[in-house]
């Protein structure tokens, strides 16, 4: 019988090893446990390896909070994600909701509760913290549908936005015209309904606030 693949990302290894131990307790030799500490070590296994779970935490060296999960839903729409995080607001929650995310557990949770809520992702199901994640304004879900239209690259560009880039700084980060970024923040602009370039900064660090 093939063994459960589980994928632990956390930039911590001392948190890698409590989940580690929690899975270990309640499922033993049944399931392989591999591990990363940065996106671009998620992106490695996910591209090289079958993974039937991600166990992902949003503030990563490389993350960009809830973001990140539109691009890994799209690279790799068969790998459910279970968001794990200290992080216990009920806004970052939905989002996580709002971009694909099968399940959010608080790292705060008992050890039977991480086993629980591996089991219902692994199941298909969807696991969310009780009365969190459904308590949060429409305009917010909305503003998520709208963000994950933006292709990967105005992602980018939205991102660096936030962080107060100017076009020709972000041209020179992502290695392309100042006249191409320009064409993005107006596309940007666009597809989030904003009239400005700060208005856009502030929906993206509203989603990016982890």
């Amino acid at each position: 019988m093939t063994a459960t693949r589980v994928l632990i990302a956390d930039d911590h290894p001392m948190v890698r090893r409590a989940l580690r131990e929690a899975l270990v307790e309640s499922f033993g030799a049944g399931f392989e446990l591999l591990e990363a500490g940065s996106i671009d070590g998620v992106r490695q296994f996910l591209s090289g390896d079958r993974v039937d779970v991600l166990m992902l935490d949003l503030s990563m060296p490389g993350m960009e909070g809830t973001l990140s999960l539109i691009s890994l839903r799209a690279e790799f729409p068969a790998v459910p994600i279970l968001v794990v995080s200290a992080i216990e607001e009920p806004r970052i929650v939905r989002q996580a909701m709002d971009f694909g995310a099968s399940g959010f557990l608080f790292k705060s949770a008992p050890f039977g509760t991480i086993a629980d809520a591996v089991r219902a992702v692994l199941a298909g199901d969807l696991w969310f913290p009780d009365g969190l994640a459904v308590n949060l304004a429409p305009s917010d879900a909305e503003m998520a549908a709208r963000i994950s239209e933006l292709t990967p690259q105005q992602r980018r560009v939205l991102v660096l936005l936030a962080q107060g880039r100017l076009n020709k700084e972000i041209a020179f980060e992502l290695d392309v015209h100042e006249g191409t970024v320009k064409a993005h923040v107006s596309h940007i602009l666009q597809k989030l309904g904003v009239n400005s370039r700060t208005q856009a900064a502030l929906v993206a660090q509203r989603f990016n606030g982890t």
